[in-house]
């Protein structure tokens, strides 16, 4: 442990909730980010170990806490410990001391340098006889699990089967940069899940015995559980049209195998007329991935580009800035079927829509959503699965009707009771939300007697621009207050349900979808009238 300057620092002066980015002296390149936490000033790592944002730009609450001002993940400015999702790493945290007139922190050059640590995982050791977690799934929601339990003192056994085909990764890549090369994306390398004891199993479960508590495999393996957390994701949504399920280069996108098959039919030297079906997230964050390249169509059903969930004005506006990368659009369109190439009729060579209108295509992109991806329980006697194919759970995600079994992720509905939610159970497909409900279950098993913690939901996309969501729509919303200009990739959108604000939407004004996360999560953000009168969300200071 060695002292070192920090530099220009003459005294410890910030006053709670406030922040300061300084340079350490000795140490080439070295920042630390001097924090107010509740009172005591000490410095941590400056940047989220999500992807690197600098937290100075985060919101930082009277009371010590600190989110990322690009996608939400929250930390403890008090001990660096992870708190919500997305980030995995914690902070480092070092002491600081005034004398002589400088401020000093002490601490290991390299942890300084690196700006985090690994999370502080209990030991597995003393297990309880009989007491095993089996987790069936591979993505967030089993990462957030996984991780969760262990910083939570579980010191059971977990078993994670996945039928992946790789350890939990950065699924956000696939469709936002088109990266196929899954150990560019896996969070955690396969050392990492040893010395936490996860056993992991590539197979694909195909039934669960509820009575006697066990899952089956595809390949014969039979495992045993004291509580169950169903982690199964989505899968994606096909056409059953003409031509769809018989002709190649027609792609899902959902995993690294659809990647791989998208990255090699547009080959290197580009140039590809691609047709995207699906103007949600999906279809939008390939065409952004793909544009500069290929003669890209996207084909929407909508009015306007993600219209559902951001209303028409926003969607008109950002396929304005699309046009301008040469996408077309097709909208309030229906497809009719696909059909083959002249050149080889193996493969698609055009789609065709209900209009009649014929669009050339060397490969297809199917951007129409997910199902549940719960098929191994349709034929259960015991568990019984809402109309969309997901399970009913209650705060917890534990299984309504169920003893010890857990759903998250895009197979759960839960009640929501965040701005506007009321209890109303709605399913909500975004990776952060899935790791962050890994996270409420590993608490939960961890300690049954705490309440359910609080969270808001949050997600982004690629979309040119970064866009920042919080909040949910769930309960419908009557108005939409919007600065600024989407065709620009700059505003920020209030979405509103009577005087009350559900959710919020932004480009380019960062960190106010951070601040607005944090004044949802304490039923602190302020009403539609005081939005529409000119109020400034970031003008209200750190929360408490």
């Amino acid at each position: 442990m060695s002292e070192f300057k920090l530099k220009d620092v003459t005294a410890l002066t910030l006053q709670p909730g406030e922040k300061r980015e300084v340079d350490v002296e000795g140490i080439e390149g070295a920042k630390v980010l001097l924090v107010n936490a509740a009172g005591k000033i000490q410095a941590i790592g400056p940047k989220c170990t999500h992807y690197g944002a600098p937290l100075a730009k985060g919101v930082l609450t009277k009371s010590g806490r600190i989110t990322c001002p690009w996608h939400g993940a929250c930390f403890s400015a008090k001990t660096g410990d992870v708190e919500d999702a997305p980030a995995l790493d914690a902070l480092p945290v070092f002491k600081v001391t005034e004398k002589d007139g400088a401020v000093y922190i002490s601490g290991d050059e390299a942890t300084i340098k690196a700006g985090r640590r690994q999370p502080n995982l209990k030991s597995s050791s003393g297990q309880v006889e009989g007491d095993r977690i089996v987790v069936v799934g591979g993505g967030a929601g089993a990462m957030g699990l996984i991780q969760g339990l262990r910083e939570n003192g579980y010191s059971g056994h977990v078993t994670m089967v996945t039928n992946e085909g790789n350890l939990p990764l950065d699924r956000t890549k696939l469709s936002k940069a088109l990266i196929a090369d899954a150990s560019k994306l896996e969070w955690r390398n396969a050392d990492w899940y040893k010395s936490a004891s996860v056993e992991v199993v590539q197979d694909e479960v195909t039934g669960v015995d509820f009575s006697d508590k066990f899952v089956v495999t595809k390949g014969a393996g039979k495992f045993t559980y004291s509580k169950l957390v169903l982690a199964t994701g989505g899968t994606p949504r096909n056409l059953p049209l003409q031509g769809f399920k018989v002709l190649g280069n027609i792609f899902p996108l959902r995993s690294v195998k659809d990647t791989k098959a998208i990255t090699a039919a547009i080959g290197e030297k580009k140039g590809k007329k691609i047709v995207i079906i699906g103007s949600s997230f999906i279809g939008m964050e390939v065409a952004n991935a793909t544009a500069s390249d290929n003669d890209v169509t996207v084909i929407g059903m909508e009015g306007a580009p993600l219209e559902r969930i951001l209303g028409k004005e926003i969607g008109v506006g950002l396929q304005k800035a699309f046009e301008g990368k040469g996408v077309k659009f097709f909208m309030n369109a229906a497809v009719d079927k696909a059909d083959p190439s002249g050149s080889d009729p193996s493969n698609v060579g055009s789609v065709v829509l209900k209009d009649g209108t014929k669009l050339e295509a060397d490969l297809v992109i199917l951007g129409i959503g997910v199902s549940p991806a719960t098929e191994y329980l349709r034929d259960n006697k015991v568990v019984r699965l809402e109309d969309d194919g997901s399970l009913k759970t209650d705060e917890n995600l534990s299984v309504v009707g169920l003893k010890d079994v857990y759903a998250i992720g895009d197979i759960s509905s839960f009640p929501y009771h965040g701005p506007g939610g009321d209890g109303k159970y709605i399913r909500i497909e975004h990776w952060n939300v899935a790791q962050q409900s890994g996270r409420v279950v590993a608490r939960h098993v961890a300690n049954p007697t705490l309440k359910p913690e609080k969270f808001t939901p949050i997600f982004w996309s690629a979309l040119g621009a970064q866009l920042r969501y919080c909040g949910n729509t769930a309960g419908g919303y009557d108005d939409l207050i919007l600065e600024g200009k989407p065709e620009e990739n700059n505003f920020v959108a209030y979405y509103t349900k009577g005087e009350t604000v559900v959710a919020l939407a932004s480009m380019g004004r960062d960190p106010v979808m951070a601040q607005a996360a944090e004044l949802m999560r304490r039923d602190k953000m302020p009403s539609k009238s005081q939005i529409k009168s000119g109020l400034d969300i970031l003008s209200t200071g750190p929360p408490e």
